[in-house]
Protein backbone atom coordinates (compact mmCIF):
# COMPACT_ATOMS: atom_id res chain seq x y z
CA UNK A 1 0.00 0.00 0.00
CA UNK A 2 1.52 3.23 -1.17
CA UNK A 3 1.92 5.53 2.15
CA UNK A 4 0.03 9.32 1.76
CA UNK A 5 1.65 11.66 -0.14
CA UNK A 6 1.07 15.14 1.54
CA UNK A 7 0.92 18.67 -0.04
CA UNK A 8 3.65 19.96 2.21
CA UNK A 9 5.35 18.23 5.02
CA UNK A 10 8.28 19.53 7.37
CA UNK A 11 11.52 18.75 5.58
CA UNK A 12 13.54 18.06 7.81
CA UNK A 13 16.63 15.51 8.79
CA UNK A 14 20.30 15.42 10.20
CA UNK A 15 20.86 18.82 10.21
CA UNK A 16 17.90 19.62 12.38
CA UNK A 17 18.57 16.80 14.73
CA UNK A 18 22.06 17.87 15.71
CA UNK A 19 20.81 21.35 16.39
CA UNK A 20 17.99 20.43 18.96
CA UNK A 21 20.00 17.74 20.17
CA UNK A 22 23.04 20.78 20.67
CA UNK A 23 20.09 22.95 22.32
CA UNK A 24 18.96 20.51 24.69
CA UNK A 25 22.77 19.64 26.01
CA UNK A 26 23.26 23.48 26.68
CA UNK A 27 20.83 23.36 29.22
CA UNK A 28 18.53 26.01 27.63
CA UNK A 29 15.40 24.47 27.46
CA UNK A 30 13.43 27.10 28.94
CA UNK A 31 11.57 29.59 26.91
CA UNK A 32 13.98 32.15 25.31
CA UNK A 33 18.17 31.62 25.48
CA UNK A 34 21.04 31.78 22.85
CA UNK A 35 19.32 30.40 19.85
CA UNK A 36 16.39 32.76 19.74
CA UNK A 37 18.61 35.72 19.88
CA UNK A 38 20.85 33.90 17.03
CA UNK A 39 18.15 33.01 14.90
CA UNK A 40 16.67 36.37 15.09
CA UNK A 41 19.66 38.21 14.53
CA UNK A 42 20.03 35.76 11.32
CA UNK A 43 16.54 35.99 9.83
CA UNK A 44 16.72 39.68 10.19
CA UNK A 45 20.03 40.12 8.52
CA UNK A 46 18.87 37.45 5.70
CA UNK A 47 15.67 39.38 5.05
CA UNK A 48 17.38 43.13 5.50
CA UNK A 49 15.54 44.75 8.31
CA UNK A 50 17.24 45.97 11.89
CA UNK A 51 14.80 43.67 14.46
CA UNK A 52 13.19 41.00 14.31
CA UNK A 53 11.18 39.36 17.57
CA UNK A 54 10.99 35.00 17.60
CA UNK A 55 7.28 34.50 18.57
CA UNK A 56 5.05 31.32 19.43
CA UNK A 57 3.34 31.43 15.41
CA UNK A 58 2.27 33.78 12.72
CA UNK A 59 -0.90 33.89 14.24
CA UNK A 60 0.99 35.91 17.58
CA UNK A 61 3.09 37.72 15.35
CA UNK A 62 0.23 39.51 13.62
CA UNK A 63 -1.87 40.57 16.62
CA UNK A 64 1.14 42.00 18.36
CA UNK A 65 1.58 43.58 15.49
CA UNK A 66 -1.84 45.43 15.43
CA UNK A 67 -1.36 46.10 18.56
CA UNK A 68 2.06 48.13 18.31
CA UNK A 69 0.35 49.83 15.69
CA UNK A 70 -2.08 51.56 17.70
CA UNK A 71 -5.41 48.89 16.38
CA UNK A 72 -8.02 48.65 18.86
CA UNK A 73 -11.68 48.42 19.28
CA UNK A 74 -13.82 50.71 16.84
CA UNK A 75 -10.86 50.90 13.90
CA UNK A 76 -11.20 49.64 10.69
CA UNK A 77 -8.43 47.23 9.28
CA UNK A 78 -8.43 46.72 5.13
CA UNK A 79 -7.25 43.37 4.41
CA UNK A 80 -6.99 40.20 2.10
CA UNK A 81 -10.29 38.49 1.29
CA UNK A 82 -7.98 35.49 -0.32
CA UNK A 83 -6.66 34.47 2.85
CA UNK A 84 -6.51 31.61 5.72
CA UNK A 85 -8.49 33.12 8.48
CA UNK A 86 -5.11 33.69 10.70
CA UNK A 87 -5.11 36.83 9.25
CA UNK A 88 -8.82 37.94 10.02
CA UNK A 89 -8.88 36.14 13.47
CA UNK A 90 -5.76 38.27 14.44
CA UNK A 91 -7.37 41.57 13.60
CA UNK A 92 -10.45 40.60 15.64
CA UNK A 93 -8.27 39.68 18.51
CA UNK A 94 -7.66 43.78 18.73
CA UNK A 95 -11.32 44.75 18.93
CA UNK A 96 -10.61 45.86 15.48
CA UNK A 97 -13.01 45.18 12.22
CA UNK A 98 -11.75 43.42 9.21
CA UNK A 99 -12.81 44.84 5.98
CA UNK A 100 -12.06 42.76 3.09
CA UNK A 101 -10.98 43.50 -0.52
CA UNK A 102 -11.05 41.21 -3.19
CA UNK A 103 -7.89 39.98 -5.55
CA UNK A 104 -6.33 40.65 -8.72
CA UNK A 105 -7.47 37.40 -10.85
CA UNK A 106 -3.78 36.59 -11.89
CA UNK A 107 -2.40 36.45 -8.37
CA UNK A 108 -4.57 35.98 -6.22
CA UNK A 109 -3.30 39.06 -4.00
CA UNK A 110 -5.04 42.33 -2.80
CA UNK A 111 -6.27 44.23 -5.85
CA UNK A 112 -4.61 47.89 -5.64
CA UNK A 113 -7.63 49.58 -7.16
CA UNK A 114 -10.08 48.23 -4.59
CA UNK A 115 -7.74 49.06 -1.68
CA UNK A 116 -7.78 52.67 -3.42
CA UNK A 117 -11.08 52.60 -3.50
CA UNK A 118 -12.28 51.52 -0.58
CA UNK A 119 -10.11 54.66 1.55
CA UNK A 120 -11.63 56.97 -0.54
CA UNK A 121 -15.16 55.57 0.63
CA UNK A 122 -14.13 55.34 4.30
CA UNK A 123 -12.35 58.42 4.44
CA UNK A 124 -15.65 60.07 3.07
CA UNK A 125 -17.38 58.53 5.51
CA UNK A 126 -15.46 59.53 8.27
CA UNK A 127 -14.36 56.15 9.41
CA UNK A 128 -10.67 55.40 10.96
CA UNK A 129 -8.51 53.09 8.98
CA UNK A 130 -5.94 51.98 11.48
CA UNK A 131 -4.29 49.89 8.84
CA UNK A 132 -3.69 47.70 5.71
CA UNK A 133 -2.82 43.93 6.72
CA UNK A 134 -2.08 42.89 2.91
CA UNK A 135 -1.34 38.79 2.14
CA UNK A 136 1.03 37.42 0.16
CA UNK A 137 -0.77 34.53 -1.53
CA UNK A 138 1.12 30.93 -1.69
CA UNK A 139 4.98 32.64 -1.68
CA UNK A 140 3.97 35.75 -4.65
CA UNK A 141 4.91 39.08 -2.86
CA UNK A 142 2.36 41.74 -3.02
CA UNK A 143 2.53 44.30 -5.39
CA UNK A 144 4.15 46.44 -2.74
CA UNK A 145 5.07 49.18 -4.88
CA UNK A 146 1.65 50.03 -5.55
CA UNK A 147 -0.15 49.08 -1.72
CA UNK A 148 2.50 51.42 0.29
CA UNK A 149 2.61 54.26 -1.96
CA UNK A 150 -1.57 54.38 -1.75
CA UNK A 151 -1.01 53.49 2.48
CA UNK A 152 1.53 56.47 2.75
CA UNK A 153 -0.68 58.66 0.44
CA UNK A 154 -3.28 58.07 2.79
CA UNK A 155 -0.73 58.14 5.86
CA UNK A 156 -2.13 54.55 7.06
CA UNK A 157 0.83 51.72 8.28
CA UNK A 158 0.91 48.47 6.61
CA UNK A 159 1.51 45.23 8.38
CA UNK A 160 2.48 42.87 5.79
CA UNK A 161 1.27 39.32 6.08
CA UNK A 162 4.35 37.45 4.36
CA UNK A 163 3.56 34.20 6.44
CA UNK A 164 3.53 32.33 3.14
CA UNK A 165 6.40 34.21 1.02
CA UNK A 166 9.53 34.03 2.92
CA UNK A 167 12.51 33.80 0.38
CA UNK A 168 10.18 35.22 -2.28
CA UNK A 169 10.92 38.94 -3.62
CA UNK A 170 9.34 41.79 -4.93
CA UNK A 171 11.52 43.89 -7.56
CA UNK A 172 14.48 43.09 -5.79
CA UNK A 173 13.20 43.63 -2.13
CA UNK A 174 12.77 40.64 0.03
CA UNK A 175 9.46 40.10 1.24
CA UNK A 176 9.21 40.48 5.24
CA UNK A 177 10.88 43.69 4.48
CA UNK A 178 7.96 45.61 3.62
CA UNK A 179 6.03 48.32 5.68
CA UNK A 180 5.88 49.05 9.47
CA UNK A 181 6.52 45.75 10.06
CA UNK A 182 6.46 42.51 8.09
CA UNK A 183 5.13 38.39 9.54
CA UNK A 184 6.23 35.16 8.40
CA UNK A 185 5.63 32.03 9.88
CA UNK A 186 7.44 28.67 10.58
CA UNK A 187 3.71 26.16 10.69
CA UNK A 188 4.48 22.70 9.65
CA UNK A 189 3.60 23.12 6.18
CA UNK A 190 5.39 26.91 5.81
CA UNK A 191 8.36 26.95 3.38
CA UNK A 192 10.61 26.31 6.84
CA UNK A 193 9.61 25.39 10.03
CA UNK A 194 10.01 25.43 13.61
CA UNK A 195 6.89 23.00 14.22
CA UNK A 196 4.91 26.13 14.97
CA UNK A 197 6.25 29.71 15.06
CA UNK A 198 6.65 32.70 13.33
CA UNK A 199 8.27 36.53 13.62
CA UNK A 200 7.61 39.86 13.19
CA UNK A 201 10.15 41.37 11.32
CA UNK A 202 10.80 45.55 11.42
CA UNK A 203 13.03 48.60 10.97
CA UNK A 204 11.26 50.23 14.07
CA UNK A 205 12.72 49.57 17.48
CA UNK A 206 10.23 51.02 18.78
CA UNK A 207 8.12 48.68 17.66
CA UNK A 208 9.96 45.44 17.86
CA UNK A 209 10.89 46.16 22.09
CA UNK A 210 6.84 46.74 22.75
CA UNK A 211 6.43 43.63 21.00
CA UNK A 212 8.57 41.91 22.66
CA UNK A 213 7.85 43.41 25.67
CA UNK A 214 3.62 42.28 25.23
CA UNK A 215 4.69 38.69 24.18
CA UNK A 216 6.44 38.43 27.45
CA UNK A 217 2.99 38.59 29.61
CA UNK A 218 3.90 42.49 29.65
CA UNK A 219 6.58 42.16 32.79
CA UNK A 220 7.79 45.49 34.29
CA UNK A 221 11.73 45.80 34.42
CA UNK A 222 11.64 44.99 38.38
CA UNK A 223 12.55 42.17 40.78
CA UNK A 224 8.90 40.93 41.68
CA UNK A 225 6.44 40.79 38.57
CA UNK A 226 4.77 43.67 38.04
CA UNK A 227 1.96 44.65 35.10
CA UNK A 228 0.43 47.89 33.93
CA UNK A 229 -0.79 46.52 31.20
CA UNK A 230 -2.24 42.97 29.71
CA UNK A 231 0.26 40.56 28.07
CA UNK A 232 0.28 37.44 26.17
CA UNK A 233 2.77 34.01 26.20
CA UNK A 234 3.89 34.64 22.72
CA UNK A 235 7.89 34.10 22.83
CA UNK A 236 9.05 31.12 20.84
CA UNK A 237 11.32 28.41 22.64
CA UNK A 238 14.56 28.05 22.74
CA UNK A 239 14.35 24.32 21.18
CA UNK A 240 12.56 25.38 18.28
CA UNK A 241 14.42 28.39 17.20
CA UNK A 242 17.52 25.76 17.19
CA UNK A 243 15.39 23.95 14.63
CA UNK A 244 14.84 26.91 12.66
CA UNK A 245 18.08 27.88 12.50
CA UNK A 246 19.07 24.51 10.95
CA UNK A 247 16.65 25.44 8.60
CA UNK A 248 17.04 29.39 7.44
CA UNK A 249 20.45 27.51 6.44
CA UNK A 250 18.90 25.43 3.71
CA UNK A 251 16.16 27.89 3.03
CA UNK A 252 17.50 28.32 -0.56
CA UNK A 253 17.96 24.62 -1.12
CA UNK A 254 14.57 23.74 0.14
CA UNK A 255 12.73 26.99 -1.98
CA UNK A 256 15.03 25.62 -5.11
CA UNK A 257 13.63 21.68 -4.36
CA UNK A 258 9.94 23.72 -4.80
CA UNK A 259 10.90 25.94 -7.79
CA UNK A 260 11.74 22.61 -9.74
CA UNK A 261 8.11 21.18 -8.75
CA UNK A 262 6.40 24.23 -10.40
CA UNK A 263 8.58 23.55 -13.27
CA UNK A 264 7.39 20.19 -13.60
CA UNK A 265 3.77 21.16 -12.89
CA UNK A 266 4.20 23.36 -16.06
CA UNK A 267 5.60 20.86 -18.04
CA UNK A 268 2.76 18.24 -17.65
CA UNK A 269 -0.10 20.69 -18.60
CA UNK A 270 2.02 23.18 -20.80
CA UNK A 271 -0.22 21.42 -23.74
CA UNK A 272 -3.75 21.26 -21.48
CA UNK A 273 -6.09 23.46 -22.99
CA UNK A 274 -8.12 25.18 -20.14
CA UNK A 275 -5.10 24.56 -17.06
CA UNK A 276 -2.66 27.24 -16.62
CA UNK A 277 -0.32 26.82 -13.65
CA UNK A 278 -1.46 29.62 -10.93
CA UNK A 279 0.38 32.71 -10.18
CA UNK A 280 1.45 34.15 -13.61
CA UNK A 281 4.09 33.33 -15.81
CA UNK A 282 7.21 34.87 -13.79
CA UNK A 283 8.59 32.17 -11.14
CA UNK A 284 11.43 34.19 -10.58
CA UNK A 285 10.38 36.18 -7.33
CA UNK A 286 8.13 33.52 -5.50
CA UNK A 287 9.25 30.94 -3.48
CA UNK A 288 7.30 28.63 -4.97
CA UNK A 289 5.92 27.76 -1.35
CA UNK A 290 2.54 25.48 -3.07
CA UNK A 291 1.99 25.48 -6.65
CA UNK A 292 -1.86 25.56 -7.56
CA UNK A 293 -3.38 25.35 -11.35
CA UNK A 294 -7.21 26.70 -12.00
CA UNK A 295 -9.24 25.28 -14.48
CA UNK A 296 -11.70 25.94 -17.11
CA UNK A 297 -14.12 22.93 -17.00
CA UNK A 298 -15.82 24.65 -20.21
CA UNK A 299 -12.53 23.74 -22.13
CA UNK A 300 -11.12 20.82 -20.44
CA UNK A 301 -14.50 18.44 -19.68
CA UNK A 302 -13.31 18.17 -16.06
CA UNK A 303 -13.04 20.34 -12.97
CA UNK A 304 -10.47 20.91 -10.77
CA UNK A 305 -12.30 18.77 -8.19
CA UNK A 306 -12.42 15.92 -10.26
CA UNK A 307 -8.95 15.81 -10.05
CA UNK A 308 -8.69 16.33 -6.41
CA UNK A 309 -11.18 13.45 -6.15
CA UNK A 310 -8.89 11.40 -8.37
CA UNK A 311 -5.44 12.12 -6.56
CA UNK A 312 -7.02 11.26 -3.34
CA UNK A 313 -8.07 7.60 -4.44
CA UNK A 314 -4.45 7.05 -4.66
CA UNK A 315 -3.93 8.64 -1.04
CA UNK A 316 -2.22 12.23 -2.46
CA UNK A 317 -3.23 15.45 -1.18
CA UNK A 318 -4.81 18.15 -3.01
CA UNK A 319 -6.44 20.99 -1.99
CA UNK A 320 -9.11 23.98 -3.23
CA UNK A 321 -7.43 27.58 -2.92
CA UNK A 322 -8.66 29.26 0.21
CA UNK A 323 -12.25 30.37 0.85
CA UNK A 324 -12.14 33.97 0.70
CA UNK A 325 -12.68 35.47 4.50
CA UNK A 326 -15.93 37.63 2.68
CA UNK A 327 -17.47 33.83 2.44
CA UNK A 328 -16.78 32.56 5.70
CA UNK A 329 -20.04 32.28 7.95
CA UNK A 330 -17.78 33.43 11.14
CA UNK A 331 -17.49 36.64 9.01
CA UNK A 332 -20.84 36.74 7.45
CA UNK A 333 -21.69 40.19 8.78
CA UNK A 334 -18.40 41.61 7.69
CA UNK A 335 -17.67 44.47 5.11
CA UNK A 336 -16.16 43.74 1.53
CA UNK A 337 -15.16 45.34 -1.62
CA UNK A 338 -15.45 42.45 -4.11
CA UNK A 339 -15.38 41.55 -7.87
CA UNK A 340 -15.91 38.14 -8.07
CA UNK A 341 -11.99 36.55 -8.32
CA UNK A 342 -11.68 35.30 -5.19
CA UNK A 343 -14.60 33.43 -5.22
CA UNK A 344 -13.85 32.64 -9.02
CA UNK A 345 -10.19 31.15 -7.74
CA UNK A 346 -11.76 29.49 -4.55
CA UNK A 347 -14.18 27.44 -7.60
CA UNK A 348 -11.44 26.73 -10.18
CA UNK A 349 -8.35 26.25 -8.24
CA UNK A 350 -6.41 23.72 -7.08
CA UNK A 351 -3.47 23.37 -4.88
CA UNK A 352 -1.05 20.53 -5.33
CA UNK A 353 1.95 18.45 -3.64
CA UNK A 354 4.54 20.93 -3.64
CA UNK A 355 7.00 20.27 -0.78
CA UNK A 356 10.59 20.04 -0.61
CA UNK A 357 10.63 17.02 0.75
CA UNK A 358 9.15 14.66 -1.58
CA UNK A 359 11.13 11.96 -2.83
CA UNK A 360 11.71 11.16 -6.12
CA UNK A 361 9.31 8.06 -6.24
CA UNK A 362 6.50 9.83 -4.92
CA UNK A 363 7.04 13.34 -7.51
CA UNK A 364 6.94 10.66 -9.88
CA UNK A 365 3.77 9.13 -8.47
CA UNK A 366 1.72 12.65 -8.47
CA UNK A 367 2.97 12.89 -12.18
CA UNK A 368 2.07 9.35 -13.08
CA UNK A 369 -1.15 9.83 -11.98
CA UNK A 370 -2.43 13.19 -12.87
CA UNK A 371 -1.00 11.97 -16.48
CA UNK A 372 -3.41 9.22 -15.80
CA UNK A 373 -6.22 11.21 -15.28
CA UNK A 374 -5.80 13.69 -17.88
CA UNK A 375 -5.40 10.73 -20.65
CA UNK A 376 -9.49 9.78 -19.45
CA UNK A 377 -10.45 12.71 -21.34
CA UNK A 378 -8.04 12.85 -24.15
Amino acid sequence: MNERIYMSSPDVGDLEEQHMVAAIRSGWIAPLGPDVNAFESELAERVGVAHAVALSSGTAALHLGLLGLGVGRGDVVLTSSMTFAATANAITYTGAEPYFLDCELETGNMDPALLREALEQLTRDGEKVAAIVPVDLLGKAINYTEVCAIAKEYGIPVLADAAESLGASHRGRAAGSFGRASVVSFNGNKIMTTSGGGMLLTDDEELAAHTRYLATQARQPVAHYEHIDIGYNYRLSNLLAALGRAQLSRLDEMIARRRAMRVRYREVFADVDGVDVFGGSNDAEDNCWLTSIVVDSNVTGWQASDLSEALAREDIESRPLWKPMHLQPVFSGARALTNGNSQSLFEIGLTLPSGSALIAGDIERVFANIRAFMGAYA
